[in-house]
């Protein structure tokens, strides 16, 4: 595996950055998950251009361009020769001195990291997962808006481990009001009445790419979309649930704590956009390599 480090290619156990880097420090920093299909990067410009607005929110300059940013990614998938995988591009802050002044970080880090990866089992796909409601709450988006994909995880790692100690697959975070956010890594919909329903990022969700490309997909299939405050309650009540991530795909959610959603199975719904991305993301684009 080679990493990309302020674009120089680095085997993993040579990959070293400083341990005065802030993003170590204080979470300072942006990061983006992207996925490879068939030696095509997915969705690269709208992830490049979710990272500069992260950026901007944060006040931090990146230090190369679009279309920079844009051929070192694809350099790294290329050195590694990755067909299928995943991208983690990683933005920090940089080297300072201690202390929460951002400013005295002369210049950010970028890093590229290009690897493997199998989020869920394929069975989960076919039979759809059980999640559970964390105690862990979802920052207040007046706090830090919920748009900014930082690497401030913290909350989602403490309502994952409450997921892993109940034995479900992942959790469901409510915001401070007690109505739907998100799941740790990826986003909630609900389909009742042949409505796509999906909280705001106001709710606190992030406005992710895959969740993006399902409301594309749902458009060109006649079916009607929705963005509203979502309760648990209809959550349990819905016709059927899934999530989508960049990692996770579309998956179907079958059971909240406890209570079977729907006839407990993947719905049709579900099936047909699951299907949909598939087909989309395996042609999509051209060939890096």
């Amino acid at each position: 595996m080679l990493i990309s480090i302020d674009g120089q290619l680095v085997p993993r156990a040579e990959a070293r950055i400083s341990v005065f880097d802030h993003g170590l420090l204080y979470g300072d920093g942006i990061f983006e998950g992207i996925r490879i299909y068939n030696r095509r990067i997915f969705r690269l410009d709208a992830h490049l251009a979710r990272l500069e607005a992260s950026a901007h929110a944060i006040g931090l300059t990146l230090p190369m361009d679009r279309a920079a940013l844009a051929e070192a990614v694809r350099a790294t998938v290329r050195a590694n020769r990755q067909e299928n995988g995943y991208i983690r591009l990683v933005v920090t802050r940089g080297e300072g001195p201690l202390g929460l002044d951002p400013t005295t970080c002369a210049r950010p880090c970028v890093i590229i990291i290009v690897a493997a990866l199998a989020v869920y089992p394929a069975e989960h796909y076919a039979s759809g997962i059980r999640v559970v409601t964390a105690a862990t709450r979802q920052v207040p988006a007046a706090s830090v808006d919920p748009r900014i994909k930082s690497l401030n995880y913290l909350k989602n790692v403490l309502a994952r481990l409450e997921a892993h100690e109940a034995g479900a697959a992942e959790a469901l975070m409510l915001n401070p009001e007690g109505f739907v956010a998100e799941c740790t890594a990826d986003n909630v919909f609900a389909v009742s009445g042949g409505r796509i329903l999906t909280p705001p990022a106001t709710d606190g969700a992030l406005d992710g790419i895959t969740g993006g490309v399902i409301h594309e997909l749902a458009l060109a299939a006649g079916l009607t979309w929705e963005e509203r405050r979502l309760a648990r309650y209809d959550l349990f009540v819905a016709d059927e649930c899934f999530l989508t991530g960049t990692g996770a795909e579309v998956i179907p959610m079958v059971c909240l704590d406890g209570r079977r959603i729907g006839t407990g199975h993947p719905g049709p719904i579900t099936q047909r956009l699951s299907a949909a991305f598939r087909e989309l993301a395996a042609h999509e684009g051209d060939s890096v390599f």
